[in-house]
């Protein structure tokens, strides 16, 4: 298992859209990946529950992915949070 500290860099909140992609990025790995903010730990994957964390830009979240493609599933996620778009 992996964590990794993530500024969100995304120039908009992240509302439905945004969140809609980064639960296709963390999909598309066989990885178990999570996402701490606050007090919540929210599983990447599902759309309801990112969508109940408000992320804002420049909120700094840890992502956390345990897997075969934790590594992997790790960069791409933080590829797609400090994008500027």
């Amino acid at each position: 298992m992996i964590s990794k500290s993530i500024t969100i860099s995304i120039p908009s909140d992240l509302e439905a859209r945004p969140i809609a992609l980064l639960v296709q990025v963390a999909s598309r790995y066989d990885s178990k990946i999570y996402i701490e903010s606050g007090e919540k730990t929210i599983n990447a994957k599902s759309i309801m529950g990112m969508m109940t964390l408000g992320l804002e830009t420049g909120e700094n979240v840890i992502v956390n992915a345990d897997g075969e493609d934790e590594e992997s599933a790790i960069a791409e996620i933080e590829k797609y949070l400090s994008a500027d778009k």
